[in-house]
């Protein structure tokens, strides 16, 4: 059977895949067009299962937001050159989207939830990857919901941030959302500080000054000292507001009668060791591995 330019472009349309894949695929199955588009999936699920335990440590995060609720969603792929592609930044933002729309955070259960074209999440991302030759994964997601105001700050594509305020406004929980992205605080105030952190430091810090010689009771102050500085570095309230040092946040907060509820920051890749490999090797590795799939 003669495989026509516009049966390519329909194989092409429903899976993903490329011209090349889906003029084999026809010609496989002799143009049935749902064998074809089988054929492509299956072998789609069988590259991204090769490639899954090849570390996803760049991509994208996101957030969007419908009324009261916001979602941040980080997704991940293996280079900063897939993280900018458009296929993957629209894949992000469907997910996004079937975060919020489904209520799902966890990764197993956004899996299956529909992200359009009558696709799952987890079939779109299986189609990304034969697409884009990388690992992709939707690694985390957090829905927040207020009744106060509610404000969120991307900093390019990388790092992101939800603020809720109880007081205030949408422009000030922006400011301090923009805030958290830049600053990355541990909580909200000292009630938010784990006890062992707290216990960690309170010791180290008594060591230092003990080598000092100093007598006890100035020992205890220098360690006082060094403990509320320790406190105004890693709370929010306690931070230098970034667009104007010269008051803290929490002094931003009181004088607009507002307090901060809760956020939630996301950066990409946090957490995740990722190998350091030369690129050199690294494109020969990816030519190689075509080779094989091919």
């Amino acid at each position: 059977m003669s495989i026509t330019a516009s049966m390519v472009k329909d194989l092409r349309e429903r899976t993903g895949a490329g011209m090349m894949e889906c003029k084999k695929a026809l010609v496989e199955s002799d143009g049935d067009l749902d064998a074809a588009a089988e054929a492509l999936r299956t072998s789609g699920q069988a590259k991204a299962d090769k490639k899954a335990s090849r570390v996803a440590a760049d991509g994208k995060v996101v957030i969007k937001r419908e009324g009261d609720k916001a979602v941040i969603v980080e997704v991940n792929s293996e280079t900063d050159f897939v993280a900018k592609d458009e296929n993957f930044a629209a894949f992000a933002d469907a997910v996004a989207v079937s975060a919020l729309g489904s209520g799902s955070t966890e990764a197993a259960d956004l899996s299956g939830q529909s992200i359009g074209d009558g696709k799952t999440v987890e079939e779109a991302r299986t189609e990304l990857v034969a697409k884009v030759g990388e690992n992709i994964s939707v690694r985390r997601a957090s829905i927040v919901d207020s009744a106060g105001s509610l404000g969120f700050y991307t900093h390019g594509a990388r790092i992101g941030a939800i603020v809720t305020l109880e007081g205030g406004d949408e422009d000030l929980a922006r400011d301090i959302a923009m805030h958290v992205a830049a600053t990355n605080p541990v909580c909200i105030d000292e009630s938010g500080v784990p006890a062992e952190t707290l216990e960690t430091e309170r010791r180290i810090f008594s060591e230092q000054a003990a080598e000092s010689g100093k007598p006890p009771e100035i020992v205890e102050k220098m360690v006082s000292g060094r403990i509320a500085k320790f406190l105004k570095e890693i709370t929010l309230v306690g931070q230098p507001f970034v667009k104007d040092p010269d008051q803290t946040v929490g002094k931003l907060l009181a004088a607009a009668g507002a307090s901060v509820k809760s956020f939630v920051r996301f950066e990409v890749g946090e957490g995740i060791e990722k190998k350091e490999e030369n690129f050199a090797d690294e494109v020969m590795k990816q030519i190689e591995d075509a080779k094989q799939e091919g």
